[in-house]
């Protein structure tokens, strides 16, 4: 009960909070529709300080500036192939701004604005990156404002051109890499695809790495702010983290569907099976016949002819009969509904009856039955296995042992959709360094992710402390809520009848039987004038006497006494001293 009343008002404060919440959300919108957007007071935002680049990056894009973000990036104008023409152009909008929530004071990002459009935007990079011999290293932030139903924030490293026309910027461009999250319904992503160059043919094959190991759900659905980083070194290995956290990695040459080298042998597609080869594994024995006495006509069931109809048995009666009670409804038309019958019931007499009607002799299993004979199964001794076609050298093998030397990239794009709006991007990096990575990483997302934190943890007891102001009779509910645990506990655990005094040891001695200490004392003298008593001169015990009746009813008048002076000798000696005695005496042992 106590653990019922306990729940009942956690749950009151979850309600609160949430009838609160909803009020705060209908209030903060004006007659127009237009959102009222609110200082958060109780986490001190930071004022915004642009991340300083300390060594080598291809492209580093904090988006702090307006004027610079109109000149470096480009929205796409382009339609997608193979769509209809009323969703084929990339016409979702996108923006530069604060954040919802932001962590820091005037810190702007890109924001995809517009939900189940298509968005294209691009840059290039400040110079191409050539893989060389030095870890490939792409990094960015994604925060899910709204959550994440069905769309991608990945990101497309272009493939260098110098006709690459950033305008018509499409899914079709090539690119080097793809990389970032992805998710629809259930199905939680994060890719790392690269193209790989047959060097045979020239063309160009999509592989696709293997699933990250960790569960990475969680950063589709907490609406904060979450790193993504991919390292391709130089040793043909990958590495990729969320929040700096390692989720996934491997290898290029074997951890890709499909592999980049080929298998050197392929099946023979010439090849074709001989019509005469045997893959059956096993076969009816050749050379089995059936025996003379297999008779095939015999029935599996035949009727017992041993058969004798119950005692009881209602030959002349039927199971089933007219209902004599029934009477024809009043709308029955003979000639519409046709003659009318009484509805069947079952027959009375054939309740306690063994069975009614027809007797019929049961069937029984046939013991001369054997069915159709068939051969016993064995091995086949032409069994040649299954057939496959002959191996030959694959044409199209080709062994490139360096998949990291890739094409290089010379942009940088989004080409999305999705079925949410305001997803934020925020601080790219392209470098070969990972220490300039790691810094990068410290003067932006790190301090985003400590202010969220500081301000979740802040949030339920902003969201308390503002309903109890707009309602007062609120706090009476917070201190019922919050005292009534420890007011139970202390119930539970504290004693309920005050301090613990020599009396109440006493009292709980005579309920549980303790022997006292002068008991104790007591017992042991008992027990050696009892041994004292048992034992006579030599160690012989003297032989016991049977008593009259006589002899015993005036020992337990001299046991009597015996008590009554004991008593009178304790209680002036209880007057003459302050020590207490037990209150309970053993009656002296009897011979």
């Amino acid at each position: 009960m106590k653990i019922k009343f306990l729940l009942f008002g956690i749950l009151a404060l979850i309600a609160v909070s949430r009838y609160h919440c909803e009020s705060l959300d209908e209030e903060d919108e004006d007659d127009d529709g237009v959102t009222i957007e609110e200082e958060d007071d109780d986490v001190e935002k930071i004022p915004y300080k642009p991340p300083t680049l300390k060594g080598n990056a291809f492209l580093a894009e904090p988006f702090s500036d307006k004027d610079q973000f109109k000149t470096r990036w480009t929205v796409s104008q382009a339609k997608k192939d193979d769509t209809d023409e009323t969703i084929a152009k990339y016409d979702g909008k996108w923006g530069l701004e604060e954040p919802k929530d932001n962590a820091m004071e005037g810190d702007l990002a890109l924001l995809l604005k517009t939900k189940a459009k298509h968005h294209a935007i691009s840059s290039k990079l400040e110079k191409p990156y050539k893989f060389a011999g030095k870890p490939f290293i792409v990094q960015y932030e994604v925060k899910f404002q709204n959550g994440i139903d069905c769309g991608g924030a990945y990101v497309k490293l272009l493939s260098d051109d110098k006709k690459l026309d950033l305008k018509k910027f499409h899914d079709k461009t090539p690119y080097t890499v793809m990389f970032g999250p992805d998710k629809c319904g259930m199905d939680h992503k994060l890719h790392f695809i690269f193209r790989h160059k047959n060097p045979v043919t020239g063309e160009f094959e999509e592989k696709h790495a293997k699933k990250p190991s960790a569960n990475i759900d969680k950063h589709f659905s907490d609406k904060k702010t979450h790193m993504y980083t991919l390292v391709v070194n130089p040793d043909n290995t990958f590495e990729m983290m969320i929040d700096n956290s390692l989720v996934n990695e491997g290898s290029l040459l074997d951890d890709f569907s499909p592999p980049v080298n080929p298998p050197k042998e392929i099946d023979d597609p010439n090849d074709k099976k001989p019509s005469d080869w045997d893959e059956r594994e096993k076969i009816p024995d050749p050379t089995a016949s059936k025996p003379d006495d297999w008779d095939e006509s015999e029935p599996e069931k035949i009727v017992d002819e041993d058969a004798v109809m119950p005692s009881g048995w209602l030959e002349d009666e039927v199971e089933l009969i007219p209902d004599a009670g029934a009477e024809k409804p009043e709308d029955w038309d003979d000639d519409m509904d046709g003659e009318w019958e009484a509805p069947l019931i079952n027959n009375p007499k054939c309740q306690n009856a063994p069975g009614c009607g027809k007797w019929e002799k049961p069937s029984v299993k046939n013991p001369k039955y054997k069915g159709k004979w068939s051969a016993p199964i064995i091995d086949n001794p032409d069994y040649q296995g299954e057939w496959k076609p002959r191996k030959i050298d694959n044409p199209a093998y080709f062994e490139d042992l360096e998949p990291y030397k890739m094409t290089s990239i010379g942009a940088v794009g989004l080409e999305l959709w999705s079925m949410n709006d305001d997803i934020v991007f925020d601080n790219f990096l392209i470098t070969d360094d990972k220490a300039v990575a790691e810094q990068w990483a410290v003067e932006t997302w790190e301090i985003k992710a400590t202010q969220e934190k500081a301000k979740s943890g802040k949030s339920i007891w902003k969201t308390l402390h503002s309903a109890a102001d707009q309602y007062p009779w609120l706090w009476a509910i917070y201190i019922v809520v919050l005292l009534l645990p420890v007011l139970l506990l202390s119930i539970c655990l504290c004693p309920r009848t005050g301090p613990i005094t020599p009396e109440k040891i006493q009292s709980h001695k005579k309920k549980t039987d303790e022997a006292s200490p002068d008991e104790t004392e007591e017992k042991e003298n008992g027990e050696e004038e009892e041994e004292e008593e048992d034992v006579g001169p030599g160690g012989d015990n003297p032989p016991q006497t049977k008593k009259s009746k006589a002899d015993l009813e005036a020992d337990e008048t001299n046991d009597a006494d015996e008590e009554e002076e004991e008593e009178t000798e304790e209680n002036a000696a209880k007057k003459d001293s302050p020590r207490r005695s037990s209150p309970r005496k053993r009656k002296p042992r009897k011979d």
